[in-house]
This record gives C-alpha cells, structure tokens and sequence, in this order.
C-alpha cells in the first residue's frame, strides 16, 4: 500500500497486559485500520474480502449473498455494495453472535450459528436460495492449539453444510480457514460438490497469521 504512516507507540497502562498493548500498537499501525476507518468500513477484514473478489470476480449485480459470522460488517458493507442490494430489495443476509449496526440493504440478525434453529432463521430472512455464502467465522481461542483448530473447523464446517442446503447451482462458497491437519480433508470434501476450489491468503491477511481463505466456484448441486 502507498499510504505512509508514522509508527505510535502505545505506553503500557496500568493493569493492561503487555499482550493488550502490543495488540493496541498493531491496530494503530496497521494501514488497512487507518485506510478502513478513513474510507467507512467497519474493519480491516473488508479488504480481505475486496481482494479476494478482485482475483476471483465472484460478486454480481443482484447476487443473493449469505455473510456467516458478519459481525462488525465489513465484508457485509462490500457485498451490498457489489451486487446493488437496497432497503427495499436486500440481497446480503448476516448473521452473528455479537451485536452489530443496521447496514441499508443487509438483513442481520444476532444469534450462534451453533444454535440449531440458525440454519432455519437465515432460510426464512432469505426466502430463497443464494448465490454466494461467505463465512469469516472463528471460534474463540483456548490457547490450546489443537483443540483450536478443531473447534474453529467445526464452525467452518457447519457453513459449509449450510451453503450446500441453500445454494444456486454454479454458486460460490468463500471461507476463512486456519491450518492445522484437519483442512485438508475439509478441501478434499469441497472438491467433490465444487468444480473449482482454491485457496489464497489476500494480502490484507496478517503474514504472521495461520489463516488462509478457500474460494469455492461452480457448486454442482446435490
């Protein structure tokens, strides 16, 4: 990125944990956090999704999309943007477990996606079938870096089921996913119902961070 931005040290407050204030630091350094709160998105994950459409092209013009763990809504904010969704016509349905603010032309609603009548509260917001499902989904953290994984790709995976039930034929499935072992065989699975499935890490992705996102095109159907 061109942007140019002076380093700010953040001074370690009393009771705030060190690891608090090296997070505080990368947040006021990062430029896609600078460039996010000067253009009106709601997080620096807006960009990721942004860069991930610019290679793959899958928005359109009156795509129905389907934003799984949307929370605070950027990637929310660039779908209604894409495919011309509005207050009267909403095209983009979210759902999360933290709060979030209205979005013109998204219907969001809070609630676990573990819960097992989300799947039923999303279908009837949609009334309909989709044509993207995006999930930037991700279990709270133990520490435990096995036990991790396993809890965020069964999150992953409940998406996943999710998106076969609701999608057009030819539709795209997008995901965070965060390697670890079981991955492998969560893509092997994609291959079957997609005909192309491949993964990225956009440059808005942390380098030091293990996730990556997997790009789903051309859903065969079941």
């Amino acid at each position: 990125m061109a942007e140019h931005l002076l380093h700010t040290r953040v001074k370690t407050a009393k009771g705030r944990k060190k690891s608090s204030t090296a997070w505080l630091q990368r947040q006021l350094n990062d430029p896609y956090v600078v460039r996010a709160h000067k253009e009106g998105y709601r997080g620096r994950a807006a960009y990721k999704i942004m860069e991930l459409n610019e290679r793959f092209h899958f928005f359109k013009k009156g795509a129905r999309v389907v934003d799984l763990g949307a929370a605070p809504g950027g990637w929310s904010q660039v779908a209604v943007q894409k495919d011309g969704s509005t207050a009267e016509k909403p095209l983009v349905f979210g759902l999360d477990i933290l709060p979030m603010d209205p979005i013109a032309g998204a219907k969001l609603v809070q609630m676990d996606f573990n819960d097992e009548k989300a799947p039923e509260v999303l279908k009837e917001m949609m009334n309909g079938p989709a044509d993207i499902v995006m999930s930037d989904m991700a279990a709270n953290t133990t520490g435990v870096q096995s036990l991790d994984h396993l809890r965020i790709m069964n999150l992953i995976e409940l998406g996943y089921d999710f998106a076969v039930q609701v999608l057009n034929p030819g539709g795209w499935f997008i995901a965070k996913i965060f390697a670890g072992g079981t991955d492998s065989d969560f893509l092997a699975k994609m291959k079957k119902d997609f005909a192309v499935v491949k993964h990225v890490k956009p440059p808005a992705s942390r380098k030091d961070s293990v996730e990556y996102y997997v790009v789903a095109k051309g859903f065969k159907g079941r």
